[in-house]
């Protein structure tokens, strides 16, 4: 569960806001998913882990450790903001709702009927393989995400690896630091010496599990982008089935207008079961063949209706889809930038303590 302040106050004539709001982590995936589908052309942010992944081996996994409930917290507070932020989404009344009251907008959420505008994992695998004239922005955009995913999918082993092998350097000076205090024991001119340099050790061991825990932090700023990556490929795909379907349309029309054609000149272009059953029992009359004609006609006329429709909607898509992307790309390239330069800073930081413990172990054993 995540409490949080409302962002909204109130004038004093109406009632007191609510100070705080508790919600549970699928309150956040219902509100996810309705922003999804609500907004198909946005690449909308992504929540944190509900369990931790690349993790160094000595950092629990469980999802009730208080110390990766509290990242979580960060992390889902983090979306809160990205959603507050965002020009399209933040004007949305299911979300200030979320925000805002505290029991009601499930039911709001429930009620705009998202789920059946969801589409099935079936059409969109469908689309992606038959889709024949995929646009080349898309089809890189997608290969993008997944290749951006890989690398920060290794980046985090590599830390993970790294972070275990610094774990163990770091508290095998602890060692350092028992074995030089014990041999203080027997040493009489060396034996201050010996002991203060020990306690360096010590205190230096001990640091490592703030040291790794604060790494953290900047390990979920990238699990961020790995989760954003799926975001991206949600866009791609909905564009992929917007186009599978202007290419059905374009096709059932091109059908229609062929079957209408043969009909008003009697000849059959196509093989078809249906034109070899009319030359086995017969052709149709003049009245019948003039009534499918007409048919046809009217079908013909709203199935061009419905592909300028279906072009119009595309366009449109695209449009908004690829400004919301190049927005992403800003937002992307800034927060990366930071967080690796934060990453790079620290590093520093933790390799100047260890050049300081071994300069004042030095002070320690010149002053024996």
């Amino acid at each position: 569960v995540l409490s949080f302040r409302a962002v909204e106050s109130q004038s004093e004539a109406q009632c007191a806001p609510v100070d705080s709001l508790w919600r549970r982590y699928s309150e956040f995936e219902l509100l996810r998913n309705y922003l999804s589908v609500t907004y198909p052309h946005i690449v909308v942010p992504p929540l944190p882990e509900k369990r931790a992944d690349f993790v160094w081996h000595k950092l629990s996994a469980d999802n009730m450790d208080p110390d990766f409930v509290e990242r979580r917290r960060i992390g889902l507070e983090n979306f809160l903001l990205r959603v507050a932020s965002h020009p399209v989404l933040c004007q949305d009344k299911i979300f200030y709702s979320f925000l805002t009251q505290e029991g009601g907008w499930k039911e709001m959420v429930n009620e705009t009927g998202f789920q059946l505008k969801a589409d099935s994992r079936l059409k969109a695998l469908n689309a992606t393989f038959r889709v024949k004239n995929p646009d080349k922005r898309f089809t890189e955009l997608k290969h993008y995400s997944d290749e951006l995913q890989s690398v920060i999918s290794h980046l985090l082993r590599v830390r993970a690896r790294v972070a275990d092998r610094l774990y163990g350097v770091y508290k095998v000076h602890g060692n350092y630091g028992r074995v030089f205090s014990e041999w203080s024991a027997i040493e009489k001119e060396m034996g201050d010496g010996l002991q203060s340099a020990g306690h360096h050790m010590d205190v230096y061991a001990a640091s490592i599990d703030d040291i790794l825990e604060e790494e953290e932090h900047y390990a979920d700023q990238l699990k961020e982008y790995l989760f954003y990556a799926e975001a991206l490929r949600a866009v791609c795909r909905k564009h992929e089935l917007m186009q599978y379907d202007l290419e059905m349309a374009a096709q059932d029309l091109t059908s229609k207008k062929q079957q209408c054609e043969e009909l008003a000149t009697g000849t059959v272009r196509t093989f078809s079961l249906k034109g070899m059953t009319s030359k086995l029992f017969g052709q149709e009359t003049p009245e019948q063949r003039e009534a499918k004609i007409k048919v046809l006609e009217e079908q013909i006329q709203e199935g061009e209706e419905q592909l300028k429709s279906k072009n119009l909607e595309g366009r449109d898509f695209v449009k908004s889809a690829w400004a919301d992307i190049e927005r992403f790309k800003e937002q992307k390239n800034h927060d990366l930038k930071e967080a690796l330069i934060s990453y790079a800073v620290m590093q520093i930081s933790m390799c100047k303590k260890g050049i300081q413990v071994w300069t004042n172990a030095k002070e320690c054993f010149s002053k024996m």
